[in-house]
C-alpha cells in the first residue's frame, strides 16, 4: 500500500494568501494611522485653552443658561481652526453645545500675543431662535485688529 502525503494549507495557497494579508495589513495600517492622527488633533484642539475657556463662559452664562439649560456639554465635531507658534497664536472655532433645553453653536475667535489670549469674538448662536449671546461683557476684548 502507498502512503499518499497531501501538502498543508499554506503550501497549497501561498502565492495568494501572503498578497492579500499584505495588502490588507497596509490598508488597515493606512486608516489606523488616519484615526489616530484625526484623534489626536480633535483631542488637542478640544483640550484647548480657549476652547476650555469658552465652555466655562457659557456654562456660567445666565442667559445661555435660559436658553440652553444648566449641563451644557460639547457634541458634535468642533470646526474650525488654531495656529501656534511659541507664545503666539490665533484661534477661530465653531464649538456645536447641547443642554436639556436646546443646541447652539459657540463662536471662538481671538488672538494669542505673549501668551495671553485676548478674545475679539466670544458668544453663543442660539439654534432655536437664532439669537446671539455675547461671553464678552467686562471681558478683555480686541476693538481693531
Amino acid at each position: 500500500m502507498s502512503e499518499q502525503h497531501q501538502k498543508s494549507w499554506f503550501s497549497r495557497n501561498w502565492l495568494w494568501f501572503i498578497p492579500v494579508t499584505g495588502c490588507l495589513g497596509i490598508i488597515l495600517l493606512f486608516v489606523f494611522g488616519i484615526g489616530t492622527v484625526i484623534f489626536g488633533v480633535s483631542k488637542m484642539i478640544n483640550n484647548s485653552t480657549p476652547v476650555e475657556y469658552a465652555i466655562k463662559k457659557a456654562s456660567e452664562n445666565e442667559y445661555v443658561i435660559e436658553s440652553l439649560g444648566t449641563s451644557i456639554e460639547k457634541y458634535g465635531i468642533t470646526s474650525g481652526n488654531i495656529s501656534l507658534n511659541n507664545n503666539d497664536g490665533e484661534v477661530d472655532f465653531s464649538i456645536p453645545i447641547r443642554g436639556e433645553k436646546g443646541e447652539g453653536t459657540l463662536v471662538v475667535r481671538g488672538i494669542k500675543t505673549d501668551g495671553v489670549w485676548t478674545y475679539e469674538d466670544l458668544y453663543v448662536h442660539i439654534k432655536e431662535t437664532q439669537e446671539k449671546i455675547n461671553l464678552l461683557e467686562n471681558e478683555k476684548i480686541l476693538e481693531s485688529i
